[in-house]
Parts: C-alpha cells; structure tokens; sequence
C-alpha cells in the first residue's frame, strides 16, 4: 500500500519538476516559450481525471496573471529567498531605528516610497545634496499609502480605550451619511 502512495507521489513530484522547469529563466527557453508550457501544463491537467493534477491547475491559474510580467529584462526578485534578501537592508534599518525585533508597521502603511528612500544608499555614493534630491521635490504619495496611513489612525484609535467611543461615533456618522 505504502508503494502505491510513494508511486503517486513520484509523479506528482516529476509534474511540480515540470513546473519549475518553466518557471526557472534559462538561456535556452524565452519568457514567451516557458509562459507558453506553463499555460499547456495547466491545460493538460484541468482535464485530468486525477484530483491532484486539477488542484496543480487551479493553483496555476490563480498565479498566472503575475509569473511572467515585465518579460526577461524585468528586475525583479526570483524567488521568495531573493525577495527576503531585497528586503533585508530596509527591514534592518527599521529594526535599528526602533531597536524592537520585527521591522514594524512602518513598511507596510509607508512602503510604496519608504522601501525606495531607505533603499536609495545602495544605489548613491555619498550623501545626498540637494541637487540630488531636486527632481523628487513635487512627488506625490500614492493613493494606496495614503489609504493605509488612514486604516493605521483608525486602527490606532480602536485600540484606545480612550478614543474609542469618539472613533465608533464619527464612523457611525460617516455611515449614516453615505449615499
């Protein structure tokens, strides 16, 4: 019985060896060649019998609007290991900042231009003048950081025993007078 169990998962192994395979860029294979094995792997096991090969499929329809973008000169991180190592050096300096073990909410609510302005010593030489700094001066901060900043006030307010009662009224209100 133990042989049967070992036989299916060999070639449920050798089936995710194939997905790799198309997911890893190589020399050999373009971006649009692998995009293209990945879409007749999944193909081959939405119609399979085998339960397992149906899940591998719906799992890679559910990834697959996000593998291949930005083609090959895309910089970004390969792997969830490459992703941590990009995201060591800011997450460092927060730690070092607040002196607490985790990096905190910070790069969360601030991300979107935290994670550059933290990052930009890796890329400059020196210290930054004002020249260097110029061309960023009218920037805006995008919507999706401005939307988080206010969830964290919100969430901050919750959390007070204190603010609370004030917090539930003014929500309240705005829910009232929503069209």
């Amino acid at each position: 019985m133990a042989c049967d169990a070992l036989k299916h998962v060999r070639h449920y192994v050798q089936d995710l060896q194939a997905v790799d395979g198309t997911l890893k860029p190589s020399d050999e294979c373009t971006g649009q060649a692998r995009e293209a094995q990945c879409v007749l792997l999944r193909q081959e096991w939405e119609a399979s019998a085998d339960p397992m090969q149906q899940q591998f499929a719906k799992v890679m329809r559910s990834f697959q609007p996000g593998l291949f973008v930005g083609g090959e000169a895309a910089d970004v991180p390969e792997d969830n290991l490459d992703l941590e190592r990009w995201f060591k050096r800011p997450k460092g300096h927060e730690r070092r900042i607040h002196g607490r073990r985790h990096a905190g909410v910070r790069i969360v609510q601030q991300g979107p231009t935290l994670m550059l302005a933290l990052d930009a010593h890796g890329h400059h030489d020196g210290p930054f003048t004002g020249d260097d700094l110029q061309p960023y001066g009218h920037s805006r901060v995008p919507a999706s950081q401005q939307q988080a900043l206010k969830r964290g006030k919100i969430m901050r307010k919750a959390r007070s025993r204190k603010k609370r009662h004030d917090l539930l009224a003014d929500l309240e209100k705005r829910y009232l007078n929503s069209p």
